[in-house]
């Protein structure tokens, strides 16, 4: 087994929004030793839809129960149930409430055994990194894909789905189920690293710039300076700007059985 420890860091900046919609988090599972849960919401005209994504998110991952090694299908159905009891919670409380809120999403999970699952609904974003390089990152391509052979849609009016509130992939849309894509990675060893990124933050950048900006810093000086860098590109109009850096690290040669997956 590839033996590494892990450096992962969060940072928001409001922008010029009144206030704070993103929330992020770093999650331990409390009975999953070794598991690691990096979670992240935009929460649209509100800030209710994205605290309840981090609050069930919470609750669910301290109810998991790994075993001895689950697959890779079970970690992401661990995300599906995350983000499909969030769906229903923020539903209800529309209705006692009469205001509708929503939330993006992106979930990521590090395993003991050298494996990473994530999931993504909305305009949120995971990237995944190697040595400097980005390999991989969501996007809506498989939301498209699912609106024109689900809803017969032709697919240029797919592709334009943020217009259009019926169309919207969202948390808590109550005209439509979120449409959840699930990815994975296995074999996870240092030079390894992912970013989960709201709109506010990857809108400013290319996926190369983001590659480099986290390979040769820590995470915090990395979300330093991608905060400071939105805010200059976005010339004082970006939104709110949230990120959890999450990067594998060789670690130290004393006692480095027992480091694999340890948050520092």
């Amino acid at each position: 087994m590839t033996t590494y420890k892990i450096e992962a860091g969060t940072a928001q900046h409001i922008g010029n929004r009144p206030q704070q919609n993103d929330r992020v988090a770093l999650l331990t599972g409390a009975r999953a030793p070794g598991y690691v849960l990096a979670v992240l919401s935009d929460g649209i005209a509100g800030a209710s839809g994205a605290d309840q994504v981090l609050h069930t998110a919470r609750q669910v991952f301290d109810e998991f129960k790994p075993g001895d090694h689950p697959s890779l299908e079970r970690i992401g159905e661990l995300l599906r149930e995350i983000v499909n009891e969030t769906h229903l919670i923020i539903k209800m409380n529309a209705v006692a409430t009469q205001v509708e809120a929503h939330a993006s999403f992106v979930g990521l999970v590090l395993t003991p055994h050298g494996e990473a699952v994530w999931a993504h609904v909305g305009d949120s974003r995971l990237y995944r990194f190697q040595d400097g390089k980005c390999l991989s990152r969501s996007n809506d391509a498989a939301y498209v894909e699912h609106l024109v052979s689900t809803d017969k849609l032709p697919e240029e009016a797919a592709k334009n789905h943020r217009k259009s509130k019926l169309l919207l992939n969202v948390l808590g849309n109550s005209r439509k189920e979120p449409f959840v894509t699930i990815g994975s990675h296995v074999g996870l060893a240092p030079g390894d690293g992912f970013l989960l990124a709201s709109d506010g933050l990857w809108h400013f950048f290319t996926d190369a710039e983001l590659a480099a900006v986290t390979s040769k810093t820590t995470p915090r000086q990395a979300s330093e300076m991608l905060i400071n860098k939105a805010g200059e590109r976005s010339q004082g109009k970006g939104g709110n700007c949230s990120m959890a850096i999450v990067k594998l690290v060789k670690a130290a040669q004393e006692g480095m059985a027992g480091k694999v997956g340890r948050v520092v």
